[in-house]
């Protein structure tokens, strides 16, 4: 396997900031929508209005130091950085982190596909952890793309990938799509 060109590598991460901070900048902040702020809207028109700065983008990324930077119909991008608020007690990123982030990256990916009035939950999901992140790693990105969406069950994978593209953790999703609740 070749090594990647140290150059691109930086531009790349350096891509990936500039994008994170853009969209920081422009966001709505962390916070909860309200059930009227987002009844009627379609998977991608909340996330249209999420990446516009119109709804917040979910508590559970800043808390554990991810943001969402892309999205498309069936696939959806978070970014993050595992400080040494997630090692765990051996001094290494708890698996609870990398879990977070694929779960979310491929649950939203479902979620693109959702007309209004339906949602979604994850039923299971399986990680595989192929390789440890450096405590010094700047940042990585779960990259959350569709296999199957039905009426009633989706399917979706994810991996987590640093600047370099090398693989650190991948996962896989089943997830029970369903008609909201009226209020």
């Amino acid at each position: 396997m070749n090594k990647p060109d140290p150059t691109l590598v930086e531009q790349t991460l350096k891509q990936w900031q500039e994008r994170q901070q853009a969209l920081k900048n422009k966001s709505g902040g962390a916070g909860v929508s309200s059930f009227e702020q987002v009844r009627g809207l379609s998977g991608m028109q909340l996330f249209e209005k999420m990446f516009a700065g119109q709804l917040p983008t979910p508590n559970m990324g800043e808390a554990l130091n991810f943001f969402p930077v892309e999205f498309e119909r069936g696939k959806f991008v978070f970014q993050g950085q595992a400080t040494q608020a997630y090692f765990n007690p051996m001094g290494t990123v708890h698996g609870g982190w990398y879990a977070t982030l694929l779960d979310s990256a491929m649950g939203c990916a479902v979620h693109t596909l959702l007309p209004a009035g339906r949602a979604y939950t994850t039923l299971e999901f399986k990680i595989n952890v192929v390789r440890g992140l450096p405590p010094a790693m700047p940042l990585v990105r779960a990259i959350g793309q569709v296999i199957h969406a039905g009426r009633q069950v989706a399917t979706a994978e994810a991996r987590l990938v640093g600047a370099d593209d090398t693989l650190y953790a991948h996962a896989s999703t089943t997830c029970l799509i369903f008609d909201m609740p009226a209020a």
